[in-house]
């Protein structure tokens, strides 16, 4: 009766260190993630292709605002080719939960894209939400394996 106590006296101290150091190498990955995810809207703009090289997976799943999807090879090169171009991203919201003791993180936002003038000269503004799936690569470090946007009405 006496050691079941002891070891159950022994679990409840040793079961919050537990609980927050997960917490704690979740909270790590959720602040590094947030910062990538903002390094890689600004390569998108600047066209760093090393960067997105190095950001996207190589079994990248990008599901656009209207439904075309791209891997990491084609989403590159679309913005190689003009296909894909970028003035501006603004994110103004951005939230990430990091899992499975900061080796996995779920990321959702709202971002703006502002592209190049039309033909017209109008701007071309999209407002999207967004979801993203980061993995973190015992070799490369974090990177993103699937992302799907979706077009948010105008106000």
């Amino acid at each position: 009766m006496q050691k079941k106590f002891l070891l159950l006296a022994l679990l409840l101290l040793v079961l919050p260190t537990l609980s927050f150091a997960q917490n704690k190498k979740n909270m790590t990955a959720a602040q590094e993630v947030e910062a990538l995810e903002r390094q890689r809207f600004a390569a998108q703009v600047k066209k760093d292709y090393a960067l997105l090289d190095k950001y996207f997976a190589d079994d990248l799943v990008y599901t656009h605002s209207n439904g075309h999807q791209d891997t990491k090879a084609t989403y590159i090169q679309s913005i190689r080719d003009g296909k894909s171009v970028y003035d501006k991203i603004d994110v103004e919201a951005l939230n990430v939960r990091a899992y499975a003791d900061g080796q996995t993180a779920v990321v959702n936002g709202v971002i703006t894209i502002t592209s190049p003038p039309k033909l017209d000269g109008q701007l071309t503004i999209a407002h999207l939400k967004y979801v993203v799936v980061q993995i973190k690569d015992p070799k490369k470090g974090w990177q993103v394996v699937l992302w799907q946007s979706q077009k948010q009405a105008t106000m």
